[in-house]
């Protein structure tokens, strides 16, 4: 397998600069997975790495070697595409022996690794089959197949499950994830799903705009998001965030205000705030609390309850706020038009500043995971 190294990289199409100077290490053995809006430039920048693209400038180096200029078919790498790309006159067999017998591969090697592969992904019994005679998740096993028989210094995925459908993607991603386990290589995935990327990746890239937002591991991003952006893209349901002023501060306390009068009171001094400095709060929706008695932070409308089974999600909305939801464990018999009192716990709030930096996390939520 093998390590990677982007350094500088950019690329532009004529005026259009789509990547802005990414730096990147990719360990060996590693499961990063490329993660961002429609747009990002994530697709890009794994045409890049495969060589099927040319970077405007800057050095892509593998095990020491820049490889830069290398054509794709001599970076010893493998693709897998968002379409199964797959021969429809070719047998399973074939289609996934066929490049090995372009590499002049001995007839015992080929049928060695195909069999390996087909054992691996449970496609023994498809082996004399036409594509068309597949369902979908048979035919991207196929298309993995083709990838792990050239035995490749590293895989490359381009948003491999977007065509299945909800409940094959779950298996789909189970599979990776044992294959990743099985055999140990180099995968770098790209994905607009940040629900495959916190399953998968080993390391996640948060990528807006063609530059790295943050780099990290899935629940380091979950519980430490460097910015507002990171904040609200991973996690499913998203981070809920509300529109704060910072109404009073000392070493005593901070007192933010938000909503229709709302005030909450943060321990000690966040960062370097100001009386009147806009502010966002973050609070993960299985953090708000519904508040029997007591003080609460908030009074909202319930807009709309999923009763799920073994979790209840209320999506609610309060004057001056952004609507909210809030994830329950358990069945909350709550219903549209319903009133309820939240709370936040402060242990559990993140808090960015107006240009949406960081100032403070909920560290026991890090903690606890």
């Amino acid at each position: 397998m093998a390590q990677l190294a982007l350094q500088s990289v950019k690329k532009s199409f004529g005026s259009l600069q789509i990547i802005h100077g990414v730096d990147l290490d990719i360990g060996d053995r590693e499961f990063v997975v490329f993660v961002g809006p429609s747009g990002c430039g994530k697709s890009t920048l794994l045409r890049l790495i495969a060589g099927l693209e040319q970077p405007t400038s800057g050095d892509i180096v593998m095990d020491g070697k820049n490889v830069t200029g290398l054509p794709a078919s001599d970076r010893g790498l493998a693709m897998v595409f968002q379409s199964y790309a797959l021969y429809p006159h070719m047998s399973v067999y074939k289609n996934m022996a066929f490049g090995l017998e372009n590499a002049g591969l001995p007839r015992a090697e080929i049928e060695k690794r195909v069999s390996r592969a087909a054992a691996m992904l449970r496609l023994t019994d498809y082996l004399d089959r036409k594509p068309k005679a597949l369902s979908g998740g048979q035919r991207q096993r196929v298309a993995i197949g083709r990838a792990i028989v050239r035995d490749p210094k590293i895989f490359l995925f381009d948003e491999p499950l977007s065509n299945l459908d909800a409940e094959l993607r779950v298996a789909m991603r189970k599979e990776l994830a044992a294959l990743h386990a099985e055999i140990g290589g180099t995968m770098i995935y790209v994905t607009h799903d940040q629900v495959e990327a916190m399953t998968l990746a080993s390391r996640i890239v948060v990528l807006r705009s063609g530059r790295i937002e943050q780099i990290g591991a899935p629940l380091e991003l979950y519980n430490r998001p460097d910015n507002l952006f990171v904040a609200t893209f991973i996690g499913s349901p998203k981070m809920n965030v509300i529109a704060a002023e910072v109404a009073s501060a000392d070493s005593s306390g901070t007192r933010l205000a938000f909503g229709d009068g709302n005030s909450l009171v943060l321990d000690g001094a966040a960062g370097h705030l100001a009386v009147g400095d806009a502010v966002t709060i973050g609070i993960r929706p299985e953090h708000c609390e519904l508040v029997q008695d007591g003080p609460a932070d908030c009074e909202a409308v319930v807009d709309l309850a999923e009763q799920l089974g073994g979790e209840t999600y209320l999506y609610c909305s309060a004057p001056k706020l952004e609507p909210f939801t809030v994830r329950e464990a358990g069945q909350q018999m709550k219903q549209r038009g319903d009133r309820v009192r939240l709370g936040f716990p402060r242990d559990r709030l993140h808090l960015f500043d107006a240009e949406g930096r960081a100032l403070r996390h909920g560290l026991e939520a890090a903690r606890a995971s």
